[in-house]
C-alpha cells in the first residue's frame, strides 16, 4: 500500500476482529438523528460525516453490545466527527488556542449540564441530546467517567493546537502524551462502557495495570489514524502534527524512514499490550473482562475501519452491511523489543510491577 508515494507496511494486528450484525440499521438510525439535529451545517458537510463510516467504526469496536448501546456511541462519534473537522482540525480555531478553549469550556458544559445555554454554537444541541440520552440509559457513575474523557480530549485539542499556533513540532515523547488525547482517544475508548452498559468496579477500573492498557490500546490505535491519514491529509493540503512529521523532525529522518520507525513504535507498543493483558486478565471479574475485550476489539475494529473508510472526499463508500473483501495483516511485529520506549510520559507501561 502507498500514500504519497510512500510504501506503507501492512499492519500487524494478531487480534480477532468482528462487525455487529446490525450495522445498517445503526447508520440509518444515527444519519436520521444526524439530519433531526442538524449537525452539519450544509450538504457537503453531511456528506463528509457520513463517509467516515462512523457507524461501521462503532460496529466494529462493539461488536456485541445491543443495538440502542451502539447506535449511542455513533451518535457521539459522528457529532465528534463534525465539531473536530470544523474547530479542531480546520477552520478559524484550529490556530487560535484561547478562541478554542473558551469553545471547549462551553462544550464541556453543555455536557455535563442539561440547564447549559446551548443557543450561541450550533454544535451544543446535538451534544446535550446525546447527554440525555446517555443519562438516560446508562448509570451516574458511566456518565461521569464519559464526562471526565471529554474533558481530557478537549484539553488535548487545546494543546495540539497551541502547538499549532507557535509553529512548535513535537518530539515523540510529548506527541505520544498529546495524541492520544487531541486524537478523541479517552472519550472513543470510554464509550466502551457507554456502548455494553457494563460497569467495571472502581477498584478493578482504577488498577494501573488496567490504566496501563487502556492508554496502550488508545495509543496504538491514535498511531494507526495517523497511517490512515496519510491518504487524506495532503489532498486537503493539511500538514501538521503526525506521528511521522514527529520523527521526522526529532530523528531527522526521511519520510520513507520515518514510516518504518513509526511502524516499529506502533508495534512495540501493541506487543507490549498482548504480553501484559493475560496477567491482567488472570485476575478480573466479569466486567472488567468485558472491558478488556473492549479494548482488543477496539485496536482491531480501528484498524479495519482505517483500512476500508474511503481515502477521498469523493469515494462512495459500499453499503454498511456489504460483503467484505480480506485485508492484508502483517505476520508478525516490525519490533518486538522488550524494553520501554524512549519517551518518559509512557516508560511506565513497561514497568514490572504492574504484572
Amino acid at each position: 500500500m502507498t500514500a504519497t508515494g510512500i510504501e506503507l507496511p501492512p499492519i500487524w494486528c494478531p487480534l480477532a476482529g468482528a462487525r455487529h450484525p446490525r450495522v445498517e440499521e445503526i447508520e440509518r438510525r444515527a444519519a436520521a438523528w444526524l439530519d433531526r439535529q442538524r449537525v452539519y451545517r450544509d450538504e457537503s458537510e453531511r456528506r463528509m460525516v457520513l463517509g467516515t463510516r462512523g457507524a461501521d467504526f462503532c460496529a466494529r469496536f462493539t461488536p456485541y453490545a445491543d443495538e440502542e448501546g451502539v447506535l449511542l456511541a455513533a451518535l457521539w462519534v459522528y457529532w465528534a466527527c463534525c465539531f473536530d473537522d470544523a474547530c479542531c482540525g480546520h477552520g478559524p480555531l484550529s490556530a487560535a488556542p484561547e478562541r478554542f478553549a473558551r469553545l471547549a469550556g462551553q462544550v464541556q458544559r453543555a455536557l455535563e449540564a442539561p440547564t447549559a445555554d446551548s443557543s450561541a454554537e450550533r454544535f451544543l444541541p446535538p451534544l446535550q441530546d446525546f447527554a440525555r440520552r446517555m443519562r438516560r440509559m446508562r448509570s451516574p457513575v458511566q456518565a461521569a467517567r464519559f464526562a471526565h474523557a471529554h474533558r481530557a480530549w478537549l484539553s488535548g485539542v487545546v494543546w495540539q493546537i497551541g502547538n499549532r499556533a507557535e509553529s512548535h513540532m513535537p518530539d515523540l515523547d510529548e506527541y505520544l502524551a498529546m495524541r492520544r488525547l487531541a486524537a478523541r482517544g479517552e472519550p472513543v475508548f470510554a464509550l466502551l462502557e457507554i456502548a455494553t452498559g457494563t460497569e467495571t468496579p472502581d477498584r478493578e477500573f482504577h488498577r494501573p495495570a488496567v490504566r496501563a492498557l487502556t492508554e496502550m490500546a488508545m495509543t496504538v490505535a491514535t498511531l494507526d489514524n495517523d497511517r490512515h491519514s496519510l491518504h487524506r491529509e495532503p489532498a486537503a493540503g493539511h500538514s501538521g502534527q503526525n506521528i511521522y512529521t514527529v520523527l521526522m523532525r526529532d530523528r531527522n529522518l526521511a519520510p520513507a524512514d520515518a514510516v518504518q520507525e513509526a511502524t516499529r513504535v506502533r508495534d512495540r507498543i501493541l506487543a507490549r499490550f498482548l504480553r501484559l493483558l493475560p496477567t491482567v486478565l488472570a485476575g478480573a471479574g466479569p466486567e472488567l473482562r468485558i472491558y478488556l475485550a473492549g479494548l482488543c476489539h477496539g485496536v482491531r475494529g480501528n484498524a479495519e475501519w482505517g483500512l476500508r473508510v474511503p481515502r477521498r472526499p469523493a469515494e462512495t463508500p459500499p453499503p454498511p452491511g456489504a460483503a467484505e473483501e480480506p485485508l492484508e495483516w502483517a505476520p508478525s511485529p516490525a519490533d518486538d523489543d522488550r524494553t520501554p520506549l524512549p519517551a518518559p510520559s509512557v516508560a511506565w507501561w513497561w514497568d514490572r510491577a504492574l504484572e
